[in-house]
């Protein structure tokens, strides 16, 4: 698109510097004065110029005031020195150089002026005079407005173009958040009717494998198979409910492996502390962990107006311990709404049996720390 766009200026400005040039030499070549050889150089060297004019504003801009005086100072003045400054001045104010427009082209205006008053004749009239003298000056003024006029166009063209994308992203968040809420109703639903049973199941078969070797019997097949199955059933009821939870649906690959990438890309500087010697987590408590940090940050950047936020972990025996705080404006006392933010948050942290607590900190700012087991059994 970028390349599209540079190609149709390219050809724009090649059209418009060989129409300018075109006309410039038949205004020499019919002229009252012999523009001679450098007459011509000059009239090239500032119409051609022009073909660069996107490229380059202000080197042309140099290029035609040059050739614009130096040929009105050895030819003649007249329009055909000041026309291709006139397009230089006007490309320079539309892409937002307006000091430069009027301080380069001002030592043209004053000189053009005081040529056409000298080259005028005695029997002229006065006011025909002056008319001819300032005509140059009613041109750059035309060429300046014109220069802020198309200059405005393109902040406005700009600006609606960028609420447009922004409108877009907007749809596009709300819609990954109506369908993350679903998934998170979804979670909730299979977490509050599924894993409660297949607790009790599980449990009710390892009490009675664990009575039936007490008092010296041998242990059914069946009852092994049921506690065996009950086991595997909470793994992958586990998993699934991860996979729902995750906003992307790529929970599977998202661990702490790639937090220092999080972190870069959270919108906020932050920091990553690790406590303890760094270990091979469960896969369900690496993805949860990485979840509520990313989870923790969007947050800091979406609603805490903070300037720096940082990340701990801390390796225990037993857990996992991860710290999230900001130095945001939350002010002790108030207690956070539950958005989806946090509910999603607790529900990973309850899912895997750990403890999360979130709310300000005394000396300002957000906190949240979750505590996930690491050696819990299968």
């Amino acid at each position: 698109m970028a390349t599209d766009r540079g190609r149709r200026a390219a050809l724009l400005d090649a059209a418009l510097a060989a129409g300018v040039t075109g006309l410039a030499l038949a205004d020499a070549v019919l002229g009252s004065s012999e523009a001679g050889v450098l007459g011509y150089v000059l009239l090239l060297a500032g119409t051609l110029a022009l073909a660069a004019r996107s490229r380059a504003p202000r080197v042309v801009l140099a290029v035609t005031l040059l050739a614009g005086l130096a040929y009105t100072a050895r030819v003649e003045p007249g329009p055909i020195a000041t026309v291709p400054v006139l397009v230089a001045v006007y490309t320079v104010v539309s892409l937002g150089h307006r000091a430069l427009g009027l301080g380069v082209a001002a030592p043209l205006l004053v000189f053009a002026v005081a040529s056409n008053l000298a080259a005028t004749e005695d029997a002229t009239p006065a006011g025909q005079a002056i008319q001819e003298a300032i005509l140059p000056v009613g041109w750059f003024v035309a060429g300046y407005v014109l220069g802020e006029v198309a200059r405005h166009r393109r902040a406005y063209v700009r600006q609606a173009e960028e609420r447009a994308a922004e409108a877009e992203r907007t749809r596009e968040e709300v819609a990954l958040r109506r369908a993350s809420e679903e998934r998170l109703r979804i979670a909730r639903e299979l977490h509050d009717s599924l894993t409660h049973q297949i607790s009790i199941i599980k449990v009710q078969a390892g009490v009675a494998v664990h009575l039936a070797r007490k008092r010296g019997e041998d242990v059914s097949e069946a009852l092994l198979a049921v506690q065996e199955a009950s086991r595997e059933a909470t793994r992958e009821l586990r998993a699934t409910l991860e996979v729902l939870r995750d906003s992307d649906g790529e929970g599977p690959g998202h661990g702490l492996a790639r937090l220092d990438d999080l972190v870069e890309r959270a919108g906020v500087p932050a920091t990553v502390t690790v406590d303890g010697p760094e270990r091979t987590l469960p896969a369900d408590v690496d993805r949860a962990a990485y979840r509520i940090v990313q989870e923790a940050l969007t947050n800091v950047v979406r609603h805490a107006g903070a300037a720096t936020a940082s990340v701990r972990l801390a390796y225990g025996a037993d857990a996992l311990t991860i710290v999230v705080e900001d130095d945001g404006s939350a002010a002790p006392g108030n207690e956070p709404v539950p958005g989806v933010g946090l509910i999603g948050m607790r529900e990973r942290v309850s899912a895997l049996g750990g403890r999360l607590r979130a709310g300000p900190r005394a000396e300002g700012g957000f906190r949240v720390e979750a505590s996930l087991p690491v050696g819990r059994p299968a």
